[in-house]
């Protein structure tokens, strides 16, 4: 009996996880009315946060300084943003290279979120003050 109730348990965690996934991810019209005109803060893998500004004119900059990458890469730089679908995309000048990329936006509460990038790596971001 216990092994027929954890298999339905897990069957159950395992069709709602699509279902609660895709109810949490963001939309076109969420990303453009909670990420576009807001200051996006990813997080660092050894602490602190990266801050991503993304401009209502279709610009998004950053600057980490403050988290000592200037040692590894230019610590600013600018690009432009822009929609495809339901996934937030970008471009920097030199940052990776100028490569565009795309990311799945993932709600986990009202001012956070997960982002899965086209390439497989993800990561976690706060939705910071409008801008």
């Amino acid at each position: 009996m216990r092994r027929y109730l954890a298999a339905i348990a897990a069957l159950a965690a395992f069709t709602a996880s699509p279902q609660l996934a895709h109810a949490d991810r963001f939309s076109a019209g969420d990303i453009r009315s909670q990420i576009i005109g807001h200051t996006i803060y990813l997080a660092a893998p050894f602490g602190g946060e990266f801050p991503l500004n993304y401009r209502s004119n279709g610009r998004v900059d950053g600057d980490g300084e403050a988290l000592g990458i200037g040692r590894w890469i230019q610590p600013r730089d600018t690009g432009r943003w822009w929609i495809d679908g339901n996934r937030l995309c970008q471009q920097f000048q030199t940052w990776y290279n100028g490569t565009p990329m795309c990311f799945d936006l993932t709600r986990t509460s009202t001012t956070t979120l997960n982002w899965l990038r086209d390439n497989g790596e993800s990561g976690r971001a706060r939705i910071g003050e409008a801008l």
